[in-house]
């Protein structure tokens, strides 16, 4: 800065003026001038003008105080078509009592004036605002769409937005964390000892001659003053933390609020109240608190910055929110149902009821002011006065209905009828409190009101079918289909099958058989009914709606009464879940349209058996006999049941029969087990010996030789029958193995293993998938 007597030294008076005439810059420093043309300019005479170069500027005319600023005004911001240019022309004379009434009663004219045509201005202004706001809108304007459109944004869409960037610079963004550096005890203990006194010479002071300085540079102190004590230390700040611990305490019940044992065990089970980070609340809460400001009237802006406040904990902070948010948007029925949860119960009510005034076609309002009543009469009185209001809400009906008697609730529900006739669900909940006449009347009612919709039909079959009118039953399905479909209503099969599904759950069998049986075939094509109705029955069964899958089994038969596989499937689904009468009554029927279907009849002879009903067993298979006399499964049936009752002489006739009539590998092993279980093991044999001249590749047969030869204790007979199966069939494993064992039975297991070895040769695929034999010790 300046020096200050630079500063107050006074302004020199030629500072700023022009240079006198002649002067030559530095003259008097020496400095020679000399003068050119061009400063005294062309030649003139003695009576030409001076040169006014060098001369002072003109000063202005000195002018009053009063006569400043009086320069007229000719802009033409300041001219006016009546009036010409602004001011006055009396501007220097006094302002008298009459000139200021004067200018009163003018003022009132002007006034007067304004207002005859002031609604006619100020209509012409907005619309010409209206004009100017449609050609030139406002960039918030330009948005509204895009903000409404916010409400569609679902909260995903919302959270994978991108964060906006920090416009700070870097210091700014990255603040540098202040350090701390806690100050070293001996430091402290020095700081202390600086100030004391000491009354007393140590020793150390004593031999050097008082004040002498220590060797090394160390500092003069006192024994006692220089020694630093740590337990005390840590004492001392035990005793500070005591203390403010016990300040903390409750000092009017003695009761301690905080646990000084356990202090910091708490402080780590402190739950916090959000899980959000506090630099993103905030940056929530600053943008909640602009799109408040920018649009009072905007309603999720006020239900966000409470729910905001409530994630964080503070509760009284969001409903203080929230109630001003109603203020301003007291049309929002969001707002409300929001303050209305916010709020404490008991103040609840008078908020609820607050919204009801402003909103009172409002049907949440009605229904959360009757959750807040805990009397089933306040309810009702408030649902009442609800549908006084709004007499045409189903929800409000319902609810109302709940709460009511039945003799009240039929009273009702003919009343909101009449206020909701398109509502199908009072319509049936009439239906279910009325007599059997007058439901039947009401459902005619409901149909003429309501022609599109089955639920109404279906409604009419259940009432029939528990009345017992079971005939009436499948009419009214049928015409239920036929109506709809004049009436336009396209027939949805699965909705159709899942009703009647629920009809089956209620109880009303006959009505889901008939809607089974009228709709289960529509918008099938032909080629696929087999395969549809199948996967159909199957379905029914998996969701245990047994007499749905029935009907559908019944459909099926009926449709295609030859084919073996639907009998089975309907045999099969029977036998799981029905009862053996159906069972047999099924199979009856099967067995006559299907006649050369074996498993049909086994099943009826296994029913029957099971049922202790032998005669009945047997009669059913002398019927699959004539049916099939050449079937090795119903000769070997009939012949498990005769040896199951005892009955060898006429299993063993029936073998014989079958021997000669169907005669298999099988019959003849069959043969041979009977004998070999009944001891007979020469006849056993020779029936072996003569089925393997029939069927020598049979090698349960050549097993069955060697085993009963082994019975006998005839080593050589067994291992030439193993030793001839093996030569006709090489892939039966079971014939090597015994072949094995019997070797190994005789200690000879190195010709076992040699066995087991050319076994393994002979069947690659067992070898390749791990077979790794041994025979017993």
């Amino acid at each position: 800065s300046a020096p200050q007597s630079l500063v107050s030294r006074k302004r020199r008076e030629f500072i700023g003026m022009p240079a006198p005439p002649g002067y030559v810059p530095g003259v008097g420093r020496g400095a020679t001038g000399f003068t050119t043309r061009s400063d005294i300019g062309p030649a003139r005479e003695a009576d030409d003008a001076p040169d006014e170069r060098h001369m002072p500027p003109p000063k202005k005319p000195a002018h009053d105080d009063d006569e400043k600023g009086e320069d007229e005004n000719l802009n033409d911001a300041n001219y006016d078509e009546f009036s010409g240019y602004g001011g006055s022309l009396c501007t220097r004379d006094p302002y008298e009592k009459d000139d200021e009434e004067a200018d009163r009663i003018y003022s009132s004219v002007d006034d007067r004036m304004d207002e005859r045509r002031r609604e006619h201005r100020e209509r012409r202004f907005r619309e010409e605002m209206e004009k100017f706001r449609k050609e030139r809108p406002k960039i918030q304007q330009q948005f509204v769409d895009l903000k409404r459109d916010l409400a569609l944004v679902s909260e995903d869409e919302w959270l994978s937005l991108p964060e906006v960037g920090d416009a700070r610079n870097k210091r700014q963004r990255n603040p540098r964390a202040e350090k701390f550096t806690p100050a070293p005890d001996s430091l402290l203990a020095k700081g202390l000892s600086a100030g004391q006194t000491t009354a007393q010479v140590d020793l150390r002071e004593q031999l050097q001659g008082g004040i002498a300085t220590p060797w090394g540079g160390a500092s003069t102190s006192s024994a006692g003053g220089a020694d630093i004590d740590m337990k005390k230390i840590g004492q001392a700040r035990t005793s500070l933390m005591d203390i403010k611990l016990t300040q903390a305490a409750d000092s009017v019940t003695g009761q301690t609020v905080v646990d000084p044992m356990g202090y910091l065990t708490d402080l780590n089970s402190v739950i916090p109240q959000h899980g959000a980070d506090i630099n993103d609340v905030k940056k929530a809460r600053l943008l909640l608190k602009s799109v408040r400001e920018s649009n009072l009237k905007h309603p999720p802006a006020w239900i966000a910055s409470a729910r905001l406040e409530e994630l964080t904990g503070k509760m009284q902070e969001a409903r203080n929110l929230i109630m001003r948010g109603a203020e301003e948007c007291p049309r929002s029925e969001d707002i409300w149902m929001e303050a209305s949860r916010l709020i404490p119960a008991d103040q609840a009510r008078a908020v609820v009821a607050q919204g009801i005034n402003h909103l009172p076609q409002s049907v949440r309002l009605w229904v959360r002011a009757a959750e807040l009543e805990s009397e089933p009469k306040r309810k009702r009185r408030v649902f009442r006065k609800a549908l006084e209001q709004v007499p045409s809400s189903v929800r409000l009906w319902k609810l109302a209905v709940e709460l009511e008697e039945p003799e009240d609730a039929r009273v009702m529900l003919r009343r909101a009828v009449e206020c909701c006739p398109t509502s199908v669900d009072l319509w049936l909940a009439l239906a279910k409190l009325e007599t059997y006449e007058t439901a039947r009347s009401v459902l005619n009612q409901a149909r003429d009101n309501v022609p599109t919709d089955r639920l109404i039909w279906i409604t009419a079959a259940k009432l029939e079918e528990a009345h017992k009118n079971l005939p009436m039953v499948g009419k009214i399905i049928d015409r239920a289909v036929a109506a709809l479909q004049v009436a336009g209503v396209e027939i949805n099969r699965d909705l159709w099958l899942k009703d009647a599904e629920e009809c089956e759950s209620s109880g009303s069998m006959e009505t889901a058989r008939a809607i089974v049986r009228t709709v289960v075939g529509h918008g099938i094509d032909e080629p696929d009914r087999k395969r549809q109705w199948l996967t159909d029955a199957e379905g029914f069964t998996a969701r245990e709606a047994f007499e749905c899958a029935r009907a559908v089994y019944a459909k099926l038969i009926a449709a295609f009464p030859a084919k073996k596989s639907v009998w089975l499937a309907a045999a099969h689904f029977e036998k799981n879940h029905g009862t053996r009468e159906a069972l047999e009554s099924l199979l009856v029927n099967a067995v006559s349209k299907c006649p050369t279907a074996e498993a049909l009849w086994l099943m009826g002879a296994k029913s029957k058996w099971l049922a202790d009903d032998i005669p009945g067993a047997r009669y059913i298979l002398a019927n699959a006999f004539k049916a099939n006399p050449n079937s090795e499964e119903i000769w070997l049936a009939a012949v498990r049941l005769e040896s199951e009752n005892n009955d060898f002489e006429r299993a063993r006739k029936l073998l014989l029969r079958a021997r000669n009539q169907a005669s298999t590998a099988r019959v003849w092993m069959k043969s041979a087990r009977l004998e070999w279980c009944l001891g007979e093991l020469e006849q056993a044999k020779a029936l072996l010996n003569e089925g393997l001249r029939a069927y020598p590749q049979f090698d349960k047969m050549w097993m069955m030789l060697g085993q009963i030869a082994e019975q006998e204790d005839n080593v050589e007979a067994a291992r030439a029958a193993y030793n001839e199966g093996i030569q006709r069939c090489r892939q039966s494993v079971p014939l090597w193995l015994l072949l094995a064992r019997l070797e190994m039975g005789q200690g000879q297991a190195t010709r076992a293993r040699s066995i087991l070895e050319r076994a393994r040769v002979n069947n690659p695929a067992c070898r390749s998938s791990g077979w790794k034999p041994s025979a017993p010790n």
